[in-house]
Protein backbone atom coordinates (compact mmCIF):
# COMPACT_ATOMS: atom_id res chain seq x y z
CA UNK A 1 0.00 0.00 0.00
CA UNK A 2 1.42 3.38 -1.01
CA UNK A 3 1.76 6.11 1.57
CA UNK A 4 -0.49 8.84 1.14
CA UNK A 5 2.38 11.02 1.19
CA UNK A 6 3.53 9.67 -2.14
CA UNK A 7 0.59 9.91 -3.98
CA UNK A 8 0.60 13.91 -3.07
CA UNK A 9 4.25 14.39 -4.81
CA UNK A 10 2.84 11.78 -7.77
CA UNK A 11 -0.13 14.54 -8.12
CA UNK A 12 2.34 17.36 -7.57
CA UNK A 13 4.80 16.32 -10.15
CA UNK A 14 2.11 15.75 -12.67
CA UNK A 15 0.60 19.19 -11.94
CA UNK A 16 4.09 20.54 -12.52
CA UNK A 17 4.19 18.56 -15.97
CA UNK A 18 0.67 19.89 -17.07
CA UNK A 19 -0.60 23.67 -18.60
CA UNK A 20 -4.16 24.20 -17.12
CA UNK A 21 -6.36 26.54 -18.90
CA UNK A 22 -8.64 28.78 -17.03
CA UNK A 23 -12.24 27.32 -16.40
CA UNK A 24 -15.49 28.68 -16.86
CA UNK A 25 -18.51 28.20 -14.25
CA UNK A 26 -20.68 28.51 -17.48
CA UNK A 27 -20.53 29.06 -20.69
CA UNK A 28 -18.07 32.29 -21.67
CA UNK A 29 -20.11 35.07 -23.10
CA UNK A 30 -21.59 34.79 -26.57
CA UNK A 31 -21.39 31.18 -26.29
CA UNK A 32 -24.91 29.29 -26.16
CA UNK A 33 -25.51 28.03 -22.53
CA UNK A 34 -27.14 24.45 -22.55
CA UNK A 35 -29.49 23.41 -20.13
CA UNK A 36 -30.23 19.77 -19.00
CA UNK A 37 -34.23 19.80 -17.92
CA UNK A 38 -35.22 16.86 -16.01
CA UNK A 39 -38.82 16.35 -16.70
CA UNK A 40 -40.89 14.21 -14.01
CA UNK A 41 -41.64 15.97 -10.62
CA UNK A 42 -39.95 19.21 -12.91
CA UNK A 43 -42.54 20.45 -15.51
CA UNK A 44 -44.75 17.66 -14.99
CA UNK A 45 -46.02 15.71 -11.66
CA UNK A 46 -48.70 12.55 -10.65
CA UNK A 47 -51.86 12.73 -8.69
CA UNK A 48 -52.25 9.26 -8.91
CA UNK A 49 -50.29 6.62 -10.59
CA UNK A 50 -47.09 7.39 -11.74
CA UNK A 51 -47.32 6.79 -15.39
CA UNK A 52 -45.82 8.56 -18.02
CA UNK A 53 -48.98 9.23 -20.12
CA UNK A 54 -50.63 10.09 -16.64
CA UNK A 55 -47.96 12.95 -16.36
CA UNK A 56 -49.42 16.50 -15.46
CA UNK A 57 -48.03 19.26 -17.26
CA UNK A 58 -47.30 22.54 -15.06
CA UNK A 59 -47.69 25.48 -17.41
CA UNK A 60 -45.58 27.74 -14.87
CA UNK A 61 -42.52 25.13 -14.68
CA UNK A 62 -42.78 24.75 -18.59
CA UNK A 63 -42.65 28.55 -19.19
CA UNK A 64 -39.57 28.91 -16.84
CA UNK A 65 -37.64 26.75 -19.33
CA UNK A 66 -39.03 28.51 -22.03
CA UNK A 67 -38.14 31.81 -20.77
CA UNK A 68 -34.55 30.10 -20.77
CA UNK A 69 -35.36 29.02 -24.62
CA UNK A 70 -36.32 32.63 -25.42
CA UNK A 71 -33.35 33.86 -24.00
CA UNK A 72 -31.43 31.73 -26.26
CA UNK A 73 -30.11 29.03 -24.19
CA UNK A 74 -30.09 25.63 -25.79
CA UNK A 75 -32.80 23.54 -23.88
CA UNK A 76 -32.66 19.37 -23.88
CA UNK A 77 -35.09 18.09 -21.93
CA UNK A 78 -33.28 15.21 -20.19
CA UNK A 79 -35.05 12.07 -18.55
CA UNK A 80 -34.55 8.60 -17.68
CA UNK A 81 -37.66 7.41 -18.89
CA UNK A 82 -36.73 4.03 -20.29
CA UNK A 83 -33.69 3.52 -18.08
CA UNK A 84 -34.29 1.47 -16.04
CA UNK A 85 -33.05 -2.39 -16.05
CA UNK A 86 -36.83 -3.12 -15.92
CA UNK A 87 -37.63 -0.79 -19.13
CA UNK A 88 -34.93 -2.03 -20.68
CA UNK A 89 -35.30 -5.48 -20.13
CA UNK A 90 -38.86 -5.28 -21.45
CA UNK A 91 -38.03 -3.46 -24.74
CA UNK A 92 -39.56 -0.16 -23.25
CA UNK A 93 -38.52 3.02 -24.95
CA UNK A 94 -40.40 6.28 -24.39
CA UNK A 95 -38.25 8.69 -26.54
CA UNK A 96 -40.98 9.01 -29.29
CA UNK A 97 -43.59 9.15 -26.91
CA UNK A 98 -42.40 11.71 -24.74
CA UNK A 99 -41.04 13.43 -27.18
CA UNK A 100 -44.61 14.31 -28.42
CA UNK A 101 -45.83 14.58 -24.96
CA UNK A 102 -43.42 17.80 -24.49
CA UNK A 103 -45.00 19.17 -27.87
CA UNK A 104 -48.47 18.79 -26.83
CA UNK A 105 -47.07 21.10 -23.91
CA UNK A 106 -46.02 23.70 -25.34
CA UNK A 107 -42.17 22.95 -24.37
CA UNK A 108 -39.66 24.90 -26.18
CA UNK A 109 -36.60 22.47 -26.85
CA UNK A 110 -33.24 21.28 -28.82
CA UNK A 111 -32.88 18.22 -28.17
CA UNK A 112 -34.44 15.44 -25.36
CA UNK A 113 -32.37 12.43 -24.24
CA UNK A 114 -34.10 9.39 -22.70
CA UNK A 115 -32.32 6.50 -20.79
CA UNK A 116 -32.45 4.96 -24.22
CA UNK A 117 -32.13 7.43 -26.63
CA UNK A 118 -30.91 10.85 -27.38
CA UNK A 119 -27.46 12.58 -27.54
CA UNK A 120 -26.84 11.96 -23.85
CA UNK A 121 -28.33 9.01 -22.26
CA UNK A 122 -29.84 9.96 -18.98
CA UNK A 123 -28.84 6.65 -16.42
CA UNK A 124 -31.36 6.28 -13.45
CA UNK A 125 -30.26 7.52 -9.82
CA UNK A 126 -31.98 8.76 -6.81
CA UNK A 127 -29.63 11.66 -6.34
CA UNK A 128 -27.73 14.28 -8.18
CA UNK A 129 -25.17 16.69 -6.36
CA UNK A 130 -23.80 19.39 -8.64
CA UNK A 131 -22.44 22.93 -8.33
CA UNK A 132 -24.67 23.87 -11.36
CA UNK A 133 -27.72 22.40 -9.79
CA UNK A 134 -30.83 24.12 -9.48
CA UNK A 135 -34.47 23.05 -8.46
CA UNK A 136 -37.24 24.24 -10.86
CA UNK A 137 -38.79 26.56 -7.82
CA UNK A 138 -35.05 28.34 -7.85
CA UNK A 139 -35.90 29.91 -11.64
Amino acid sequence: MKHPEADQNELYMEYLQTQFHESNKFAPKGEQRVVLVDIDETICFYSGKRRYDLAEPSQENIAKINKLYDEGWRVVYWTARGGSEKSKKAGACYHDFTWKQLESWGCKFHDLSTGTKGEHKKPPYDLVVDDKAKRIEEL
